[in-house]
């Protein structure tokens, strides 16, 4: 039997600095959400779908959302509770989890597969990556201490796709120890809990929509599809 695939959708977020009178989410984007634009997308590559939303946004999500079959979860104070929240509502013990942002709402659905198709074959975390182009530094305070060497670094994007049970364990450590390092992506909570981390090809269209400038941007690709 096929190893059931869900996706976890987290929009619980404010994002205050696209500057919009709604929740990041809940912005539009040539007609539709960018909520409703990645559900759809994690909906042909999953089985089954499920909505990190804040309580005050549930009404309003599943307004946004009524073409689709979600479950819709309430998020807690950080983020890390809130994909917790999400792999608890999860009725499975064995999965392909893939974790994704719904501000990457142009992410193509061949990326998800790759994704998904990653963790079904064997490895337990799988992140997408892009390239880095610009030249990175190192800093202390205003003073560079070294640049990085950028053949070696890449950009993680989402969907990230993992073994369930080992991301709830993962989660769960994390959760209880309360450790001073800050998990900015599921990806780098594997990481601390010793898992091995895969990488695939991402995509340019998969870049998080956050300030108004990227917003403008995925407008013109919008426009130009």
């Amino acid at each position: 039997m096929r190893r059931k695939v869900v996706a976890v959708v987290a929009a619980a977020g404010q994002g205050t600095r696209l500057g919009a009178e709604v929740p990041k989410a809940y912005v539009e984007l040539g007609g539709r959400t960018l909520l409703e634009r990645s559900v759809a997308t994690m909906s042909q590559v999953a089985d089954h779908v499920v909505v990190v939303v804040s309580p005050d946004m549930e009404a309003r999500a599943r307004s946004t959302l009524a073409a689709h079959e979600v479950q819709l979860v309430h998020g807690g104070a950080e983020r890390a509770d809130s994909i917790y929240a999400a792999l608890n509502a999860i009725s499975l013990d064995d999965a392909c989890v893939l974790i994704h942002d719904a501000a990457r709402a142009l992410t193509p659905e061949s990326m998800g597969s790759r994704v998904s198709d990653a963790v079904v074959g064997g490895a337990p975390a799988v992140v997408p990556v892009v390239p880095v182009s610009d030249t990175v530094k190192r800093v202390a305070g205003d003073v560079v201490e070294t640049t990085l060497d950028r053949s070696v670094l890449r950009a993680a994007q989402t969907p990230q796709g993992f073994d369930l049970r080992l991301l709830r364990e993962a989660n769960e450590k994390y959760l209880a120890e309360k450790p001073s390092f800050v998990a900015t992506d599921d990806a780098s909570l594997m990481e601390w809990f010793g898992v091995p981390v895969t990488i695939v090809e991402g995509d340019a269209l998969a870049f998080k929509i956050t300030t108004p400038l990227d917003l403008r941007l995925a407008e013109n690709v919008v426009g130009a599809l």
